[in-house]
């Protein structure tokens, strides 16, 4: 039987390629609310960042999440997704 292929993203703040399950889903929605989407599988447009705060601020500072989610992210709306994503990080350390 044939091995299945296991889908790959870039992480947006290091550029390293990993399986998707690996990575954390940034997703802009169409009503444009950004928000970590645990499940993977959220309607709109998303960004893969390693379970990794550098890759975070990497992307943050090089103004990579912006563009790739095509908006622009106020202090506030920056805070709120960061907690968020060391959420999912220590979601993640634990297995989900």
């Amino acid at each position: 039987m044939k091995a299945r292929k296991t889908p790959l993203r870039t992480c947006i703040g290091c550029g390293t390629g990993s399986d998707k399950k690996s990575l954390i889903r940034i997703v802009r929605t169409p009503e444009g609310d950004v928000t970590v989407d645990p499940t993977g599988k959220a309607n709109g447009r998303g960004a893969y960042i390693c379970a990794s705060t550098d890759c975070f601020d990497a992307a943050l500072r090089r103004k990579r999440l912006d563009s790739a989610l095509r908006v622009r992210l106020n202090e506030e709306e920056l805070d709120r997704l960061r907690r968020e994503f060391d959420s999912a990080i220590s979601a993640l350390s634990q297995g989900r």
